[in-house]
C-alpha cells in the first residue's frame, strides 16, 4: 500500500458519539419548558411530531446535498405546530434550538485519542469532514476542545461552513486543500456510513476505512471500505503506521 501521509476523520459516530436520543432529548425539553413559560400549551406528542417531521426534513437535504441548518429546522418545526409566536419567543425558540448541544455530553469514541496521538506522532497531517446535521460546527469544535484532541488536526471541513455534504467531492476537496493538497491516494478517509464516507472517499481515490465500532452501517451492502475496523487503535496498523 502507498504510505500514507495524512488520515481525516468523520465526527458523528466515528469521532463523537451521543448516547441515543440524547440531543433530540434536550431540544424537546427547551422547548417544553419556553412553551410553558409563556403559557401556549403544547403536548409532548405534538412536539414529537414536529421534531420528526423536521429530522426527516434533513434527511431528504442531506440525501439530495442541499443545506438544512438549525434555524430552518426550528423553523419548520414552529411551522408544523402551528402556534402563532411572538418575535421575542420565536427568538429563543429558535436559540434553544441551535444551542441545545453546548452543554450535551457528547464522548469520544473508544480509543480514537490514542489513535490520534500516534497518529500525530508518526508526523502524519490529520483533518475533520463532518456532515453537520442540527448542531452547529462551532460546537462540535468546542467539544473536540473540551476532550482535549482538537489541537491534534490540522484542518476541518464542516458542510454548514463548506456548503456542501459528503459524498460531494466539495467538501473532500475542501480538506485535501486545507491539508496541503496531498496526493489522494496517500490520504484515508475513517467514518461509518457506506454512502457518505466510503463512497466519497473511493470518489477521490483515497483510502476508505469503514469504521464500526458505533454503528455498523447496514443500509446498503455497497460500497465496502479498503479496510473495516471496530476499535480505532486498529486503525495506525492497517495503514502501516504502527
Amino acid at each position: 500500500m502507498t504510505a500514507i501521509e495524512a488520515v481525516t476523520f468523520d465526527y458523528w459516530n466515528t469521532l463523537i458519539y451521543e448516547d441515543r436520543g440524547h440531543l433530540r432529548g434536550r431540544r424537546l425539553e427547551a422547548w417544553a419548558g419556553i412553551f410553558e413559560d409563556v403559557g401556549f400549551a403544547c403536548e409532548r406528542e405534538q412536539l414529537d411530531v414536529a421534531f420528526e417531521a423536521s429530522w426527516k426534513r434533513y434527511v431528504d437535504s442531506w440525501t439530495a446535498n442541499e443545506q438544512y441548518q438549525a434555524a430552518q429546522a426550528a423553523e419548520d418545526i414552529l411551522e408544523d405546530l402551528g402556534f402563532d409566536v411572538p418575535p421575542d419567543v420565536r427568538a429563543m425558540l429558535v436559540e434553544a434550538f441551535g444551542n441545545a448541544g453546548e452543554e450535551a455530553e457528547l464522548h469520544l469514541t473508544e480509543g480514537v485519542g490514542q489513535c490520534l496521538r500516534t497518529l500525530k506522532d508518526a508526523g502524519l497531517k490529520l483533518g475533520i469532514i463532518c456532515d453537520v446535521g442540527m448542531t452547529p460546527s462551532a460546537t462540535l469544535r468546542a467539544h473536540l476542545i473540551r476532550h482535549g484532541v482538537l489541537p491534534l488536526f490540522d484542518h476541518w471541513s464542516f458542510s454548514d461552513e463548506v456548503g456542501a455534504y459528503k459524498p460531494s467531492p466539495l467538501i473532500f476537496d475542501h480538506a485535501l486543500d486545507g491539508l496541503g493538497n496531498p496526493v489522494p491516494e496517500r490520504v484515508a478517509h475513517v467514518g461509518d456510513i457506506r454512502r457518505t464516507d466510503v463512497a466519497g472517499a473511493k470518489a477521490m481515490g483515497m483510502v476508505a476505512v469503514r469504521y464500526t465500532g458505533v454503528s455498523d452501517d447496514t443500509s446498503q451492502p455497497e460500497p465496502e471500505g479498503d479496510f473495516v475496523i471496530a476499535n480505532h487503535t486498529d486503525l495506525p496498523g492497517v495503514l502501516g503506521i504502527a
